[in-house]
């Protein structure tokens, strides 16, 4: 698409897209105007940020992540923040057709004027869209043919840890938690425009990359051997750093964001304001990417929560509070953060959630904390691996008499809903291992019907394919093939069918091994994916994360046409374990973990060997806490009963 720009820079360009909105889809998710949504004159700013959650608005608007930075940035006086989402097909025809850019829902400006487009990636699976958005903001795809008139493209989030496959694509990525990064790169953003752009964009790049803290790729060149893997990635300047270190916040009682939830006008995946009340976890589950990139443990105070509980309620009208972290009911003071809620909100509509539990984690008291005002949806709980044997391997120990012990309590209390989430593909994992799910969620039925004397006792079962990931003891294992995969999931399947006992009482959701497969080539892949994401965007693949968009024949054509006069291919990337001694994609960017002890973790969890949470034992010596000079932030606090009175009930509502 041609660069096309508004008559000014940073003027709106809802005039054009207007017109297209009655002809599109849900076109309220492109108008902006939230609740708490920030709007600021242009020209009163330096630096100018477009920042985007690579996903439909209905998924992307709820994002935490994005809505801390956007309010952190909206903060400074003399900065601009605003948010893009991907826009659906019918959308980007239009737009295409009538020369509209990609814009942001805020002051509805085109991308291509800002200084800095941020992207936060929680899946590998929104590259695609991200093409997208480059695209119809009038940006050259590859970061090589851009120059200064061009926003410098930022990734973040998750799959910021192996920026490889885009290497070619972003011109800098931030590894860890964002809020301190993006006010470091909006000061040397700052001194650069303000001191007459020295060095024009590669002058600016090189500031950052000198940080030790921002990767910039294309200081670092790759070479291979010829067997396809890589010898080494180097930097190819003197003045760059060997590695580049995540960021890691402390003390997030002094960061309490966002203070002013955004509440969005369309509907949401969420309709719910939500408080991360920890951050990090040291379960130390093998197959966790994020457990493991987000470590050390760092918990918000019960009166910092209480205070963004109550603050974010008054400036957005929830009905709903979501209590969010890796594994909310880990945190160290958790029954007295539930009890002191639920006591000030009681008589209210206001109801709390805590969508994220182990088994092991949770009990009846809390559960009935959290549903004092009488909602009781159903309970989610993760064992992740159908047989204790498998528990062992990835590390995530649950036995069946906790679960049961659990379930059945839960059935006793009240509860009549049960979900169960587990993975098909782990490392070691046999059929048997697949169909002992079936065996679980049986037993979890019998234990159900005998607590509770009935038979509307209801079990579904949700299970997702394992895709190994970076900075994980399973980095170097092989990935299950798709149509393993699918044969597993087809048994367990047909197993549950021929309970005629308990089968109809068990829901069974599952996806095929297809999407895994792409997700897995582009989590562990290097550059020479890029050119896979290319071709398979250039072919139309748009909203990968999505079923009804998603094409497994599409990115599998692409492959072959990118990787024809390569030595590699997708089962390389995938089906392939990794030995000790390979260099990998991302050995160059410092999660702080120990390669050694991440080898050591993976060489445990063949031999089935545990271990544990090292908030409660001895460090393991994971090398988080020494290399990152950081430290686990646990309570307790001291504080058991918070000093603030009841809320007032609400009156009726009139007929």
């Amino acid at each position: 698409m041609n660069r096309t720009l508004p008559a000014q820079s940073g003027a709106s360009v809802f005039d054009r897209l207007e017109l297209l909105l009655p002809l599109v889809s849900k076109p309220i998710q492109y108008v902006g105007g939230e609740l708490n949504a920030t709007l600021k004159e242009w020209e009163s700013t330096v630096v100018r940020w477009a920042i985007m959650y690579p996903d439909a608005y209905e998924v992307g608007a709820p994002n935490q992540g994005v809505q801390i930075l956007y309010e952190v940035l909206n903060e400074r006086d003399d900065v601009l923040a605003e948010r893009t989402y991907a826009v659906w097909p019918d959308l980007e025809a239009l737009m295409r057709e009538h020369s509209v850019p990609q814009f942001t829902v805020d002051g509805h400006r085109a991308v291509g004027d800002f200084d800095v487009f941020g992207l936060s990636f929680s899946t590998e699976l929104g590259y695609t869209n991200m093409l997208t958005a480059i695209d119809l903001a009038g940006l050259p795809l590859l970061a090589v043919d851009r120059d200064e008139t061009h926003p410098i493209i930022v990734a973040g989030g998750h799959a910021a840890f192996n920026p490889e496959p885009i290497a070619d694509i972003i011109d800098a990525a931030v590894l860890g938690d964002g809020e301190e990064a993006v006010l470091l790169i909006t000061d040397i953003v700052r001194t650069w425009k303000q001191g007459g752009r020295p060095g024009g964009r590669e002058g600016l790049l090189l500031e950052l990359a000198r940080t030790g803290v921002i990767y910039v790729p294309q200081f670092y060149d790759v070479t291979y051997l010829e067997d396809g893997r890589i010898q080494r990635v180097a930097p190819n300047r003197p003045d760059v750093p060997w590695r580049v270190r995540k960021h890691t916040l402390m003390d997030l009682d002094a960061w309490p964001y966002p203070k002013a939830p955004l509440v969005p006008l369309a509907e949401t995946v969420h309709e719910r304001m939500s408080v991360e009340i920890f951050r990090g976890c040291t379960r130390g589950c093998r197959f966790c990417q994020a457990g493991m990139i987000t470590r050390p443990v760092r918990e918000r105070s019960i009166t910092g929560i209480a205070a963004m509980v109550e603050a974010g309620l008054q400036k957005t009208g929830y009905e709903e509070v979501g209590l969010l972290s890796l594994s909310s009911a880990d945190h160290s003071e958790i029954a007295d953060i539930a009890r002191n809620l639920a006591d000030r909100y009681e008589d209210t509509q206001t109801s709390l959630s805590l969508p994220s539990t182990r088994v092991d984690a949770f009990n009846v008291d809390l559960a009935n904390e959290l549903s004092r005002n009488g909602r009781r949806s159903g309970l989610t709980f993760a064992p992740e691996g159908g047989s204790e044997r498998m528990r062992r391997v990835i590390n995530k120990m649950v036995n069946e008499e906790d679960l049961i012990r659990t379930v059945t309590t839960a059935y006793a209390a009240g509860w009549r809903s049960v979900k169960l989430y587990f993975m098909c593909g782990l490392p070691t994992e046999t059929d048997d291992d697949i169909l002992q799910i079936a065996t679980l969620a049986r037993e979890v039925i019998k234990a159900g019907r005998s607590a509770t004397g009935r038979n509307d006792i209801r079990c579904t079962v949700s299970i997702g394919g394992f895709v190994p990931k970076p900075h994980t003891p399973f980095q170097w294992a092989a990935q299950l093939d798709h149509e393993s995969t699918d044969a597993r999931l087809f048994k367990l399947r047909d197993a549950i069918r021929a309970d005629r006992q308990y089968g109809k009482a068990i829901g069974l959701r599952y996806h095929d091994g297809k999407p895994g497969i792409v997700e897995g080539l582009l989590s562990r892949g290097d550059r020479r994916v890029g050119k896979v994401i290319v071709q398979a965007w250039r072919d139309g693949a748009r909203f990968d994360g999505w079923s009804e968009h998603f094409s497994y024949e599409r990115w599998m054509l692409a492959a072959s046409k990118a990787f024809a006069e390569e030595s590699v291919d997708v089962d390389w990337f995938t089906i392939r374990e990794r030995e000790r001694a390979e260099v990998l994609p991302w050995d160059h960017l410092d999660s702080g973990l120990d390669a050694e002890w991440l080898w050591e973790d993976w060489q445990a969890s063949l031999d089935e060997v545990a271990v544990e949470d090292c908030r409660w034992t001895p460090c393991f010596d994971c090398g988080v806490c020494d290399q990152m000079e950081t430290e686990i932030q646990v309570g307790p606090t001291g504080v058991t009963n918070l000093p603030m009175p009841a809320m007032p009930a609400r009156p009726p509502v009139l007929a």
